[in-house]
Formats: structure tokens, C-alpha cells, sequence
């Protein structure tokens, strides 16, 4: 890696710096981190935006200011007065310097005004204003300490009602303009598995009655609408029967419910109450899932419940069992070791452990399984001879073979490899079409899909297929949906006969359910990806699960990715972080001292150095930074960059048109974007080539600005030139998966802004992947899935 210094200010790629001071920093180091409150980053990004009466308050002259007031006031009439007494000795140049020696003077002391405490918030509206003012009112003594909603922790995942897959509605998953239809079934509620449709919400009446019950118990009225969403038509009458049922909103805290609990119902709130046990069991398997655990071991929970002063743990979980909103599972050690003979001793069993899991997840996995069962067992649809595929075999090159020929014997296959083997599954996908098959590939983002197409050449016409429409190549958000792909049969089930997902280490058990649900008997699967990048945002680990496992057949490529950056994301992946030699600059080391130098030196690099010294223009190039928080967080990164790439006031609810945005359709998943104007209908994106408008009520929610994104945003998408931002203070969020998934969204060039020390090297060579606690295992070893 290039690390040689420049003489100029400018930082072209390779200058060297020192080492930096650590800093404190939120990272989403964690799957599901994607789902990161938007309360507080509302709040951030609202007091950071530079507005148009911001920028009038830093001395510039406005209407308003014309109108003195106050102290002002009072020093411009005698400043009025003065002019009037000596108008007729003064000469027109000599009155204009006087007057604005006068505005000189009184802008000056606005500015000195200014250099006191600012009161932060002003601007804020929503639940980040809910939030605000019910600290303030705590500081005040308004309120008892309990009673406060601060600052929440990231959100947790809306919890769709049913775990068993079906389609899922298109409004929820669609990418694109106008999607309010649903493609082929209904889709899931909202957080905590009880409320409205897809599609309806809580009337009026509602939401008023619940804001009632929340300003009673000190809560933000704000969070109405979704407590009512939530809670269904009754909303009120649960909440003052059961208070802690105010954890099923998403960034509510057990803290927060406990102060609400204690408002509502006085002496009779007590840490021992059955509700609370429940409602805290509950909210920490959710916790969990954010984490990628779709269960949780006992021990573990029951060692959570007592540090959030749970006094009987083993009563709670039993509570929440017995009332259905949480499921026991009795898993073996070892699924594959016999079961104790019938003539052995009595008690000598099968050692097991014990689970506790939400039911959707549960039943998410058993489905899961009981679909990849189906597939393996289940003959290939016999269309094409073998004959034919094996001539389409030989015809093919390397590990495409070997690829080619497994899917043609069996219903389910699993393909390893970077990113240059994604040329294996187009080579099979445009050989199973060749063949007369209905063969369809499916990526994880729109990013994703545009690359893929381009390896499947044209259509024989010359003319690349239209994509997602009769193209062979589709998201999986859109094929769930119903808005691309073949669409589905009289059953139920993908009109196709194979299918090929890109990007597999990022289904979640949930997705891939439904994925595999929806295949008919006799359909081929094909699950490709790469198993070192970072693992889903969702919980499980299918990929990973179905490669441990061995029950299918798994063909890894032996196509290298080429070139310096390629040796360099090869080596993390093995855990070495090798000096690899780039001549052409393919890879550079930036050092820096602090958070401050590396937001400076990013902007440089993405605006002035990668452009001149490598050709690859700003729009061209990604930011990747481990956290959205901290002084080089995503937030920060992204003001800074705006400023220099598109400066503007942020009129259409802090964007411009031109400005790079990151868009979250649903949450965990992330598409890449530019802002094109704003209307009546809300905030108009242009998302990989596709129009997408988002309503101005969900902008604040689910659009953020997209120069810098974090790893798991970026994952599934690649980019001529990346810029990696590592500050000191985002030294324990760095894993081996996550260098390698930043580093490796680099197709060119690779600029490392490090001023993490050696916590990168110690990040590749010692710290990997963070376990998840799943049942697929045990599932794939039964004989049913077998």
C-alpha cells in the first residue's frame, strides 16, 4: 500500500500523518443498525443544517433586522438623532460612512451576542421535539427524573404479526414511484405484531385517546400514532391497563416505561409487577434480533432481566411464555450425535440447551427448513436434457462448470466467492435460460442488479433486456413483491423454474423464509455470495448456517479478484492485512491525527485528489465510515461533504436538489440515491436509475444524505473509487467482515483515511465475525430436513 507524503496542502493520495486521539463514537457496528433511531439523528441533522434564517443570523442585514428592537432600538433612534442634528453640515459621502460605521457597530454586537450558549432544538419537530422538552422540563423540575424520554437507543425493527412466509405487500418492499399496490398477498403490521394493515392507520379518535394516556403518564404525545398503531383500536384502554406496553414502540427504553408505569399508576407500580417482567423479556428478544440472534439461550436472557432489576427472572420468562408471547425450545447439543439408547440408564439424555425466541423468528426458521428440505428433496423439473446441460458446461469456463453441473442435479446449490466470481452465476443464469428454462437472478439492492446485468451481455438482439420488467434480473425486495420478476402462479409460487440470489449472506431468516416458500416443487435455488462480508441486518445467519451444515452441494470459485485491491481484500479474508504493491495508486494510506483532520482530509480526497490524480469524479466516489455518530460519523461527514459538493439551505426538509442521499424503503435495507426536486407529493430520488418519491411525513424517518454511508448501508453495492474513514474513536467497532466489506466496495481505488492505529491490523487478524444465537442448525441436522 501506497503510503508516500505530498508536499502540497492539498492531500493527494498518499500523504502521511500521525496517529490519532481516540474520540467516543455511535457505531452501527451491529446488524440492524441500519434501523438506528431516527429520533436522535433527526435531531443532529436538524441543529447541523445550515437554513437560509441561519445563515441571516450570522450577521447578514434581513427585514427583520431592519426593525430594531430592544437595546437597539433605543441606540438607533439616538444614532437617528445625531445623523438628523448634523445632516446639514455632513456631505452625502460623509453621511453614508456614518451610517455604516453605525451598521458596523450594531452587527458587531449581534455577533458578540452570539458568542453565548445557543439554545439547541429550535428547529426540531416530531418526537426528536417530544423528546427535547420533556429533558428540558425535567431540568426545570417540571417533571421527576423518571418520567423523562431522552435520548432513545436505536430503534428496534418493526415487528411484522405473522412469522409464517408469505408475499409480502408491495407499498412495504416496492423501490419506485406510486407503489401502493400489493403484490400477491398481504403484508405484515407494525411493531409489536398487533395493529393496522399495510396500507390504514389509527383514526383520529384514536390517537387523540392515546395522547391523553401518554400526557397523563409524562410521555411525548408524539408517540401517539405509533402506540395506536401498535396497540390497535384499544390503544388507551391497554396502555392504562398494562403501561409497559409502551415498550413495543420502537426507541422506547424499559427506564422510560418504568417512569410512565410509575405516572399512570402510582403505589401500585412495583419492579416485581408481572406486566413489567413480561414487557422487558419481550423488549430484550427484540433487543436480540437487532443483533442478528433470532433466539436467545436462557442463562443469557435471565442474566439480561436481572440488570434491568428484573427481581424474579425466572418467573418473568415463564409469564411470557405461558402467555404466548414468547416460545421454549429444547435444542441438542449436538444434533447429529444419537439419541440415547432405550436400554441406557435412566436420566442419561442427550445433553441440550434451552432457547427463548420471539414466534416470528421461530417460525420463520422452522418454515425455513422445512422449504430447503423440500428443495433437496425434490427431483429437478426435467426441463433440458443432460445432454443439454452438460454441453452447456463444457462450453463453460472454470468454476462456472462445476456450477453449472451441480444445479443441474440438484433443487439446491450454494456458490462462494468475491466479487469477480459473480461472472459464474450469470454464466449459469444465461445457460439455464438457453436451455428453455424460466431462470431468474435476484440481488440485494438496485446496485447490485445494475452489475449483474451488465455480465449477461444483450438480450441476442443487441439490445440489453429491459430491466425489471421481462429482464432475467430483479431485487429480491421486488420479487417479493409482486413489482418485478415473473410474477406467480394459480398456487401461490414464482412463475420460474430457476432462481439464482446474489448477495446471499444478506438474507435474513425472515427474507429467505419467504423466499423459499415461494419456489414450487421441482425449482432449482442457487444462494451466491460472498461468506466474509457482514452478515445480514435481520437476524439469522442463513448463509453461514447452510454452509456449516453440509447438506447441499457448495461449489467455491476459484476466480481471484484481480489486481492490487483485489490482494488486498483476499488477504483480510484470511486475516492478514498485507502491504500490497500499487503502482497505480489503486490503494493509499491517508494517516491522520484526530476526527477534525480526517473530515478534512475526506473532503479533499473526494473532492480535489481522487478526481485529479485517479480520474474518478466526486459522484463517482463512496465514503465508508463505521458509525452514523461521533466527529466523523456519517452525520458529520456528510455536512462536510455537502457543503463543498452542494452547497444549499436545505429548503425541501433539509435536502437540495443534487444532494447524494441514502433512502431506507424498510428498515435494514439502504439504496443510494439523488435528490430531484420536491412537490405536493413529497421528495422526488432518482434511486440506480429508478424514480422513487417519498412522502414528506416519512422523509425525516427514512432519507438521510448519502455521501458517506456506513458499511452495512454500502454492502451490495461497488463504486469506482471508495474512501474509508477510520477515526481513532471508531477502534471497537472495527471486525474483520467489516474491513472487508468496506474495502472491498472498491473497484479502482481504495483511499484509507487511518487514524486508527493498530486496532485495524488487530481488527483483520484477531477479531472476527460476532456470534449469533440461531436454531436452523438444529433444524437443518433433523430428519425432516434432511
Amino acid at each position: 500500500m501506497s503510503t508516500e507524503p505530498e508536499p502540497t496542502e492539498k492531500t493527494e493520495p498518499g500523504t502521511r500523518e500521525a496517529a490519532p486521539e481516540p474520540e467516543p463514537q455511535d457505531t452501527d457496528g451491529e446488524p440492524g443498525a441500519e434501523a438506528e433511531g431516527r429520533t436522535a439523528e433527526a435531531e443532529a441533522e436538524a441543529e447541523g443544517r445550515t437554513t437560509e434564517a441561519e445563515a441571516e443570523a450570522e450577521g447578514r442585514t434581513t427585514e427583520a433586522e431592519a426593525e430594531p428592537t430592544g437595546s437597539d432600538a433605543g441606540e438607533g433612534a439616538s444614532g437617528e438623532a445625531a445623523d438628523g442634528a448634523d445632516k446639514a453640515q455632513l456631505s452625502e459621502a460623509e453621511a453614508e460612512l456614518a451610517a455604516q460605521r453605525v451598521e458596523r457597530e450594531r452587527i458587531a454586537r449581534r455577533k458578540a451576542e452570539k458568542k453565548g450558549p445557543v439554545e439547541s432544538g429550535a428547529k426540531l419537530s416530531g418526537k426528536a421535539a417530544d423528546l427535547l422538552a420533556a429533558v428540558r422540563a425535567v431540568e426545570s423540575g417540571a417533571k421527576p427524573v423518571a418520567a423523562v424520554f431522552g435520548e432513545p437507543e436505536p430503534p428496534r425493527r418493526p415487528a411484522p404479526e405473522a412469522a409464517r412466509p408469505r408475499p409480502v405487500s408491495a407499498e412495504a418492499e416496492r423501490v419506485g414511484a406510486g407503489a401502493n399496490g400489493s403484490g400477491g398477498g398481504g403484508g405484515g403490521t407494525g411493531a409489536g405484531g398487533a395493529g393496522s394493515p399495510v396500507g390504514s392507520g389509527p383514526g383520529p379518535e384514536v390517537v387523540e385517546a392515546v395522547r391523553r394516556v401518554l400526557a397523563e403518564g409524562g410521555a411525548p404525545e408524539g408517540l401517539a400514532p405509533q402506540v395506536a398503531t401498535v396497540l390497535g383500536e384499544a390503544a388507551d384502554d391497554e396502555l392504562r391497563a398494562d403501561p409497559w406496553q409502551l415498550l413495543r414502540v420502537a426507541g422506547v427504553r424499559p427506564e422510560q416505561a418504568d417512569g410512565f408505569a410509575r405516572a399512570l399508576l402510582g403505589a401500585q407500580c412495583a419492579p416485581d409487577d408481572e406486566r413489567r417482567g413480561r414487557a422487558v423479556t419481550v423488549w430484550l428478544l427484540e433487543q436480540a434480533a437487532l443483533a442478528g440472534h433470532t433466539a436467545l439461550e436462557k442463562p443469557a436472557l435471565t442474566a439480561a432481566l436481572a440488570q434491568r432489576g428484573v427481581p424474579d427472572t425466572e418467573a418473568a420468562v415463564q409469564s411470557t411464555i405461558a402467555e404466548a408471547e414468547a416460545l421454549v425450545f429444547q435444542d441438542a447439543l449436538d444434533p447429529t450425535a444419537p439419541a440415547p439408547a432405550e436400554d441406557q440408564e435412566e436420566g442419561a439424555e442427550r445433553p441440550v440447551r434451552i432457547l427463548v425466541g420471539l414466534e416470528r423468528y421461530a417460525l420463520a426458521e422452522e418454515s425455513l427448513a422445512d422449504g430447503l428440505a423440500r428443495l433437496i428433496n425434490s427431483v429437478p423439473k426435467a426441463d433440458g436434457s443432460a445432454e443439454d446441460w452438460e454441453r452447456a458446461a463444457a462450453s463453460a469456463k472454470g468454476s462456472a462448470a462445476e456450477l453449472i453441473r451441480a444445479t443441474a442435479a440438484h433443487g439446491l446449490v450454494l456458490h462462494t466467492g468475491g466479487e469477480a466470481s459473480v461472472a459464474e452465476p450469470a454464466a449459469l443464469l444465461e445457460a439455464a435460460r438457453s436451455l428453455g428454462l424460466r431462470a431468474w437472478a435476484a440481488t440485494h439492492s438496485p446496485l447490485g442488479l445494475a452489475r449483474f446485468e451488465a455480465l449477461l451481455g444483450s438480450d441476442g438482439d443487441g439490445e440489453a433486456a429491459p430491466r425489471g420488467a421481462a429482464g432475467p434480473v430483479v431485487t429480491v425486495a421486488g420479487l417479493l413483491s409482486g413489482a418485478e420478476g415473473p410474477g406467480r402462479d394459480a398456487d401461490g409460487a414464482f412463475d420460474l423454474d430457476v432462481l439464482v440470489v446474489l448477495d446471499a449472506p444478506q438474507l435474513d431468516v425472515e427474507t429467505a423464509a419467504l423466499l423459499v416458500e415461494s419456489l414450487p416443487d421441482g425449482a432449482r435455488l442457487v444462494l451466491a455470495g460472498d461468506p466474509a462480508v457482514l452478515w445480514s441486518a435481520g437476524p439469522g445467519r442463513v448463509f453461514a448456517d447452510l454452509l456449516a451444515a453440509r447438506i447441499c452441494p457448495q461449489v467455491a470459485s476459484r476466480t481471484p479478484d484481480p489486481g492490487p485491491l483485489g490482494e488486498l481484500v483476499s488477504g483480510i479474508g484470511i486475516g492478514e492485512l498485507n502491504k500490497v504493491e500499487a503502482p497505480g495508486k489503486e490503494v493509499v494510506i491517508v494517516p491522520v491525527r484526530d476526527a477534525g483532520e480526517a473530515v478534512h482530509r475526506t473532503v479533499q480526497l473526494v473532492a480535489d485528489s481522487v478526481p485529479r490524480a485517479i480520474g474518478v469524479p466526486a459522484e463517482e466516489t463512496q465514503v465508508i465510515t463505521p458509525g452514523h455518530g461521533g466527529a466523523a460519523g456519517t452525520r458529520a461527514l456528510n455536512a462536510a461533504l455537502k457543503e463543498r459538493l452542494n452547497p444549499g439551505p436545505g429548503r425541501f426538509g433539509g435536502f437540495d436538489p443534487g444532494d447524494r442521499v441514502a433512502y431506507s424503503p424498510t428498515p435494514g435495507r439502504t439504496v443510494p440515491g439523488q435528490v430531484v426536486k420536491a412537490d405536493a407529493d413529497g421528495l422526488h430520488l432518482t434511486c440506480a436509475g429508478r424514480p422513487v418519491v417519498v412522502p414528506k411525513e416519512r422523509v425525516e424517518q427514512s432519507v438521510r444524505h448519502g455521501w458517506a454511508l456506513t458499511a452495512h448501508q454500502a454492502v451490495g453495492g461497488r463504486w469506482p473509487a471508495v474512501v474509508v474513514v477510520l477515526p481513532g474513536d471508531a477502534a471497537q467497532a472495527l471486525t474483520r467482515p467489516w474491513v472487508y466489506t468496506a474495502f472491498g466496495r472498491a473497484a479502482r481505488h481504495l483511499s484509507v483515511v487511518q487514524g486508527a492505529d493498530q486496532a485495524l491490523p488487530r481488527a483483520v487478524a484477531e477479531i472476527p465475525a460476532k456470534p449469533r444465537t440461531t436454531r436452523l442448525p438444529t433444524l437443518l441436522a433433523t430428519p425432516a430436513a434432511g
